[in-house]
Order: C-alpha cells, then sequence, then structure tokens
C-alpha cells in the first residue's frame, strides 16, 4: 500500500487554512511573521527560507499528532527531506560579493558563511524539532519538490524512517526575483507528514491523501503519459496542476479538465511547488465524490526534465490497492 498523508502544514501570506489554497489569497495579505509562530528564540541568524520552514514544519508534525508540546514519537523514526532551490541565494550573492569587493574573506560575516551552505534549512528543522531520522536536502531545480515526495516514499519502502517531514519552501526577496526575473516570488513554505498507511492506522493518525506513482520524463506529455499508465490511474483525472515554467500546454492534453496554476496565484514556487501541489491535492480532494486523482507536473518542456505524481483522495477506488 502506497504512503499516505497524515499531516499537513502552511506558512504563506494570507493562508489561515487550506481553503486559502483553492480560493488565493487577498491581495493585502502580509507576510508571514515567524516570530509570532515561533516565537523570537532562535530566528535571529537564521535566513527566511529556514524560519518559514520552521513554521510549516511546525504545522506538519502538529497536525499529524506527532507534536504536541514535543515530539510523541522516537526521533530516529523521523526523517526530513527539504525542497529549495533560492533559499540562500541571498546568503550566497552576499558572501561571494564580500570576497570579490575585499578581494578576500576577511570581510565576512561569522553569522552569514555557514547559511552559505544550501543544506541548512533541512538541517536546522531537525535540530529545531529533535528530529534524528535520514536528513535530505533537494535543490534540483523544477523537478526538486515532487523529488522531495518521491524520496519519502523511497525512505519509508527501504523502512529507514516510519514517518518523513517533507518541507518546500523559497523567499521571496530581490535577490531571487532578479534570479527569476519576476515581480513577485513565492514567500512561503509548504509541508506534508508521510508515512505508510500501516503506521497511520496504528497510531490512528488522518489519512489525508494517497500518494500514487511518480514519473519522469523529458516532456510534460512523456511524464504525464508515464503517470496515466498507472494500474490505479484513470486516464482523465480531476484536476491537472500544471508546471510553472510552462502554462502552454497542447489543448488536447485533458481537454475541458480543471487546471490549477498555482504559480499565477501564489507567485514563482520553484522548489517548493510540489510540496505546494501536495498540500492544495488535499484542500482539492477532500470532498471529491467520484475519487478520481489529481495528476501534478513540475517542470516544464523547457526545462531538463518533468516530474509529476498521482494524488488521490481518501476513500477512492484506488485507495486499497
Amino acid at each position: 500500500m502506497s504512503p499516505v498523508v497524515t499531516g499537513v502544514g502552511l506558512a504563506l501570506p494570507g493562508a489561515d487554512s487550506l481553503d486559502a489554497l483553492v480560493t488565493g489569497p487577498p491581495d493585502d495579505a502580509p507576510p508571514v511573521d515567524p516570530a509570532a509562530i515561533m516565537g523570537r528564540k532562535g530566528l535571529r541568524y537564521r535566513d527566511r527560507a529556514t524560519q518559514l520552514g520552521y513554521c510549516a514544519a511546525k504545522a506538519a508534525l502538529t497536525d499529524a499528532g506527532l507534536l504536541v508540546d514535543e515530539l510523541l514519537v522516537p526521533a530516529g523514526d523521523v526523517a526530513v527531506i527539504v525542497s529549495s532551490n533560492l533559499g540562500n541565494l541571498a546568503t550566497v550573492c552576499k558572501v561571494v560579493s564580500t570576497i570579490v569587493e575585499e578581494d578576500g574573506t576577511k570581510g565576512l560575516s561569522p553569522m552569514d558563511t555557514p547559511n552559505a551552505s544550501s543544506n541548512v534549512p533541512a538541517s536546522a528543522i531537525a535540530l529545531r524539532f529533535g528530529l534524528r531520522g535520514p536528513n535530505m536536502m533537494l535543490c534540483s531545480g523544477p523537478t526538486s519538490g515532487v523529488d522531495a515526495l518521491r524520496w519519502a516514499t523511497v525512505l519509508l519502502t527501504g523502512r529507514r524512517a516510519r514517518h518523513v517531514l517533507v518541507v518546500g519552501v523559497e523567499p521571496d526577496d530581490e535577490t531571487t526575483r532578479r534570479m527569476l526575473g519576476a515581480p513577485r516570488v513565492l514567500d512561503g513554505a509548504a509541508a506534508v507528514v508521510v508515512e505508510p498507511a500501516a503506521v497511520a492506522a496504528e497510531r490512528g493518525a488522518p489519512q489525508r491523501l494517497r500518494l500514487g506513482g511518480f514519473a519522469r520524463g523529458g516532456s510534460v506529455r512523456d511524464c504525464v503519459d508515464r503517470l496515466a499508465s498507472e494500474p490505479t490511474a484513470p486516464g482523465v483525472p480531476a484536476a491537472f496542476y500544471v508546471p510553472e515554467t510552462d502554462r502552454s500546454l497542447p489543448a488536447d492534453l485533458f481537454p475541458g479538465v480543471r487546471r490549477r496554476d498555482l504559480a499565477e496565484r501564489w507567485g514563482p514556487a520553484s522548489g517548493a511547488l510540489g510540496v505546494l501541489q501536495c498540500v492544495t491535492a488535499v484542500a482539492d480532494l477532500s470532498d471529491a465524490a467520484d475519487g478520481a486523482p489529481v495528476y501534478a507536473v513540475a517542470g516544464g518542456d523547457e526545462d531538463d526534465a518533468s516530474a509529476g505524481m498521482v494524488l488521490h483522495a481518501p476513500g477512492g477506488p484506488a485507495w486499497n490497492t
């Protein structure tokens, strides 16, 4: 039986509930304030991506019933996977600029230098919540968020962990906007807790979504064809979540099926997209009557690859296969 999502967490402007993922944020929504959620202790020298990751991680662990005031399961049973392509970009650019301008490293801040390592969000989240299972940071481009969820299933299948916290996060700042050539970028994080269905049932945890098949391909069409070949996947999904880098998809690719362009709603999400798609599917499929799944794809034809996943509603026809 495929892994299930038992907890979700968000740290997005104006997203106080999953409903906001469907309706969209209000125009005047203020940025997320990590200090109001986490308290100020431990935030001072953390970059914004790590701070936002803390917020989404706390919400997901709490929603899954793994965390109240402290962790309720053995620390070694919980793995952490974080997806972020731009999370420490501003710090890296600042460090490089300082080295160039001062012709050496003497001017570097000892507080900035550690944050120049791209794996900081994953390790910092594990330390913050005392999670001692496998720890991974993915920065694999547009497909990174989907890749993170795929790696979660690998860890569970290999019995390297009983629960996996998956976080997708990107910050919105001048550096990331300049890099993406966008007027705004997703300033937030999404997180899910994934575990085997048997483990969730043993804990009495809610099973919000089932992760079906994963696929990679050289194009969106190739990726979707591979997803559709999964035995439990119908030819026509309930919804199609499109990649943010290739929105002009062929009209004959699921004509009439509802499409969700999360980048249009929240800004370019880069490494956070796949995880945000997964959390959005929890909201979209919560009252699905026909049991048809969502197809979610990240990475368009102009990118190195496309990666996709099939996300099944609770109680759908493929739930117990």
